[in-house]
């Protein structure tokens, strides 16, 4: 499919890339892309949920009184959980949250969620941004060009910049990325696919997976 490349301005640059119909037109598989976005979410518990059982509470281990004759219940110590400060019955203990995705079944997901947006109209091009200095309110004007002020914007570039990058990361709309690193969660988590020209010429398919 073919996508206009747009100047920083906003206008026609009368220049287009193309993005392979293998990715960006393939039929979406909407079951993987939950799987992707779950194991992106269970990723990023800690697990570190911990109580304390009747081992480990503070307490004698005394019993309390006498088996039989009280004419009371029977009790064992004070670390019961039944008492109060007492230990917690089948509390959570830490552990990890971690899912297992095969890298066929990610990359599926992947090619899918950019595969709705593709449909959605939502992926936009635009020219290389270069900036001399971190500037905030360049990229903001740079977004407001674009008519993409209230969007929820993922701006993706082919290598890391720290100028253009700094611009971006004060503006709570944008999430500013590299090529290499995007995920099926983030794909999806935004309005806009925003991508600079060179980025647009990193996908591609090989041995049924995407590289970008």
């Amino acid at each position: 499919m073919q996508i206009e490349v747009l100047s920083t301005s906003g206008s026609k640059t009368g220049r287009s890339v193309e993005l392979p119909d293998a990715i960006f037109a393939l039929e979406p598989n909407n079951h993987v892309i939950w799987l992707a976005v779950k194991q992106f979410l269970a990723a990023q518990r800690q697990g570190t949920h911990k109580v304390k059982t009747r081992a480990e509470v503070h307490g004698a281990s005394r019993k309390l009184h006498r088996q039989k004759g009280t004419g009371g219940s029977r009790k064992g110590n004070i670390r019961n959980p039944l008492y109060k400060g007492g230990g917690t019955i089948f509390g959570p203990k830490p552990h990890a949250y971690d899912i297992k995705l095969n890298r066929k079944v990610k990359d599926l997901a992947k090619m899918s969620a950019l595969s709705h947006k593709a449909k959605a109209n939502a992926i936009v091009v635009v020219e290389a941004i270069t900036m001399e200095s971190p500037k905030t309110k360049t990229f903001a004007g740079i977004l407001k060009s674009l008519n993409l002020s209230d969007k929820k914007t993922m701006f993706i570039t082919p290598d890391y910049n720290d100028t253009v990058h700094a611009s971006a990361r004060n503006i709570p709309s944008v999430l500013a990325t590299v090529a290499s690193e995007i995920n099926t969660y983030d794909l999806m988590n935004c309005d806009i696919l925003l991508m600079t020209e060179d980025t647009a010429g990193m996908f591609r398919v090989e041995d049924a997976g995407v590289e970008a």
